[in-house]
């Protein structure tokens, strides 16, 4: 799989999280736990990005990229922990359009794709 191929990978794997919280949201219950949210170095992206060379880790894309990448894994992991606790409703604001966890995922978002079109992919 190519750089391009990685990112559009984590673009929609990114953006399936927030489908899936909204369902543990709505049922109260989920196959994963906060503590298996949380890293961001073990999800297929996060092992790739790590494994990027020393020359890519040592620029500000990656960087902020990377940190990015940690504070979505972060409030994701606080979204699930909300909604398996059964607070429900903190939960649903955590995740409304607005919050932090909805602005991280679009800043995320738009990092990962200004880094694919650098590339020159689609």
């Amino acid at each position: 799989m190519n750089d391009t191929e990685h990112i559009n990978n984590a673009i929609a794997a990114h953006g399936r999280w927030k489908a899936r919280l909204r369902q543990v949201i709505e049922a109260g219950k989920s196959e994963w736990t906060a503590d298996s949210v949380r890293p961001d170095n073990l999800c297929e992206f996060g092992k790739w990005l790590n494994s990027c060379s020393s020359a890519e880790k040592a620029t500000e894309r990656w960087t902020k990229i990377r940190a990015l990448h940690a504070e979505f894994h972060q409030e994701a992991a606080r979204i699930l922990a909300l909604a398996l606790a059964g607070r429900k409703s903190e939960a649903e604001a955590a995740i409304a359009l607005g919050s932090h966890f909805s602005k991280t995922s679009a800043d995320l978002t738009l990092a990962l794709a200004s880094w694919r079109d650098s590339l020159g992919g689609r």
